[in-house]
């Protein structure tokens, strides 16, 4: 199995393994024959699918191969010339389609029937006390076991099995919503394809897809002897992996997957707790975290989070904490959710990891907004299994706070192990010609002049200014705005650069004929970016609202405008005042959104863009903030 998943470190079980009988036929030697007609084929291939997925369950799962990576080749061999002689007799639960299908033009969007929520996190042992503490109260018990669980870095997905057949598997999206990465998926040895134990007629495994740390230290140095660029950590690549339209690409990438709960489940068929689910997980052929745990009580959590903390180094992968969840599910239905998070669950991360390096300058960027953010560039150093070359420092009040300058060793952490920050500055190794830094006086970009609110420094330009300009249009095509995939950075610079946008509006009125002359743009690849804009036109009035950038109004705020409003004109005439009433806007906001509609460019701008066919189903706004609209009432007393 040479083009195959890393090993798993599979808990070997005499009862799981029990599926492997000798009616499979290990061999020594595999004889390859296509002389099959009729039921002959049909047999022959349901043996061979049945022994190779069952070999792919041996060696990914329990890391017990029983046969030579020449016997699985041919096996695999003998069933690709079966299929191809009979292709009546092919199917999609088959061995052969985790080679890959050819290129889709996007990913189609994917509903969760039950949604991926994210976990609340703690930081210390007081915080999982607390968490624990409160557990007990809701609970009214004191004798709660946790099933406490790595907590992988890499990409959450959804398998959905039909008839225990796999039909669809789905990137965890933004919880509600995800992407269809069916075909990649079957690409993966260690996703079963076909679970051919007795199982309910649907279910929906979740997990978390990732790679190894050798497989990462493989693949990158193949992209290096091929000339390509390096992943920065095997999350990325994981994720870059799992995202390819082409998942002939994915079928190449070392791809693995732990197991590690459910969504859509049939309550009859659900075990009673979350150990006893993994363990039925398991013996269904799906992989699952040896490393995995039955806890106790505050005690038991603080346990394995010393003994995983300290085995951390020594794993086959990457983990960021570690987490925690109520083991009965009972108690789990009985906790509930709050927000986008179970009460019955907590991730504990791990501390930052810190580094030492040295700023080599300090620059400064130019947002959406307006606002000014230096920015430290320094000497490449590892932080966290990343390669870390710039660091935010937010603004000139905390630049200043903090002293940095340039030529200084500092010392940098990849805040929540994501984003990397200065924490200090190493005084005892600062140069003597080393000089406090100097704020800029005009906008870096335009040359304006700038703004001071409290601590942010904003140039004065507006969409005038081209860094503002091109934040905005960035904005306006990402991915929770209008969603247009393929217009990235550098597409975005390049339109701007050869002067074919200067306005959001200006990417509905682009040409074939306009991008096929831009370096780099083949016939293809500027077909689907048009598409991709196309397809955009038909939206939602939230997302169209979070897509024009108004300041302070992210997507929560835009969808109570979308609630609370019919139209896109109605909002557009509205008042301060009547704004502040709506949930989620104060005066600050609400200033906001007035003056935004106010400004003559806007509004040429989101009339073009309804010009270009930009539209949405207009849903009756929500009285909900008004019960007592249009309501009669008698009242009455002495």
């Amino acid at each position: 199995m040479k083009n195959a998943c890393q090993l798993l470190n599979g808990i070997w079980n005499n009862n799981v393994v029990g599926c492997y009988s000798t009616s499979y036929g290990f061999f020594s030697r595999v004889t390859v024959s296509t002389q099959h007609t009729g039921d002959a084929a049909l047999q022959r291939i349901k043996q061979l699918r049945e022994q190779i997925e069952a070999h792919n369950q041996q060696y990914y799962q329990y890391d017990a191969p029983v046969i030579s990576d020449a016997d699985y080749d041919a096996l695999m061999q003998e069933l690709l010339q079966l299929e191809q002689q009979f292709p009546e007799l092919q199917s999609k639960d088959s061995p052969t389609h985790r080679i890959g299908a050819a290129p889709l033009e996007s990913f189609p969007q994917v509903v969760h029937q039950v949604p991926m929520l994210s976990l609340d996190n703690a930081f210390s042992d007081e915080e999982i006390s607390a968490f624990i503490e409160r557990t007990q109260q809701r609970l009214n018990q004191t004798d709660i076991d946790f099933v406490a669980e790595p907590k992988l870095d890499g990409l959450a997905v959804s398998l959905i099995y039909e008839n225990g057949i796999l039909k669809q598997a789905a990137t965890r999206g933004d919880g509600s919503r995800g992407e269809d990465i069916t075909d990649n998926i079957r690409t993966m040895q260690c996703i079963p394809l076909h679970v051919t134990r007795e199982v309910p007629a649907l279910f929906e495994v979740r997990g978390e897809v990732y790679i190894s740390r050798k497989g990462f230290a493989e693949l990158n140095q193949r992209c290096q002897q091929q000339g390509k660029k390096l992943f920065a950590n095997p999350r990325n690549a994981a994720a870059g992996s799992l995202r390819q339209l082409d998942s002939r690409v994915t079928a190449q990438r070392p791809l693995l997957f732990y197991a590690y709960g459910y969504g859509v489940f049939p309550d009859e068929s659900l075990p009673k707790t979350q150990f006893e689910l993994l363990q039925q997980l398991q013996a269904w052929g799906f992989p699952v975290c040896r490393e995995i745990q039955l806890v106790n009580g505050l005690q038991g959590c603080l346990d394995n989070y010393r003994t995983m903390e300290t085995m951390r180094p020594e794993l086959a992968f990457d983990i960021d904490g570690v987490v925690y969840k109520v083991n009965r599910f009972d108690y789990q239905r009985q906790l509930g959710f709050v927000s986008r998070a179970p009460r019955w669950a907590i991730a504990r991360k791990f501390p930052a990891e810190e580094a030492i390096t040295q700023v080599i300058a300090i620059d400064v960027q130019v947002g959406r907004t307006g606002a000014l953010t230096p920015v430290a560039r320094l000497n490449p150093t590892t932080v966290g299994g990343v390669v870390v070359t710039n660091a935010s420092l937010h603004n000139f009040h905390e630049l200043r706070q903090k002293d940095i300058r340039v030529d200084d060793s500092v010392v940098i952490r990849r805040a929540g192990d994501v984003i990397p920050e200065v924490v200090r500055v190493l005084i005892d190794r600062r140069p003597e010609t080393a000089m406090p830094y100097k704020q800029p006086e005009v906008c870096p970009v335009c040359g304006s002049g700038l703004e001071q609110e409290q601590i942010v420094v904003r140039c004065s330009a507006g969409l005038y200014c081209p860094a503002q300009r091109k934040e905005a249009i960035k904005h306006f095509a990402s991915r929770k705005a209008m969603d247009i995939d393929g217009l990235g950075d550098k597409i975005v610079n390049q339109l701007l650069e050869a002067g074919l946008i200067n306005t959001s509006a200006d990417l509905y009125r682009l040409q074939l004929s306009q991008l096929i002359e831009l370096p780099r743009f083949g016939h293809q690849s500027a077909a689907n970016l048009l598409s991709s804009i196309e397809n955009s036109r038909s939206t939602t009035f939230s997302r169209f609202l979070y897509a024009l950038g108004i300041r302070e109004v992210g997507e929560t705020t835009a969808k109570h405008l979308a609630q609370q409003f019919s139209d896109l004109d109605a909002l557009m005439q509205v008042d301060q005042q009547t704004l502040e009433e709506i949930d989620d806007i104060g005066p600050v906001v609400a200033q906001h959104i007035v003056s935004f509609f106010q400004q003559a460019h806007n509004r040429e701008v989101i009339q073009q863009l309804i010009q270009a066919g930009i539209n949405w189903e207009v849903i009756k706004p929500e009285t909900a903030s008004m019960p007592l609209l249009n309501q009669r009432f008698v009242l009455t007393g002495v």
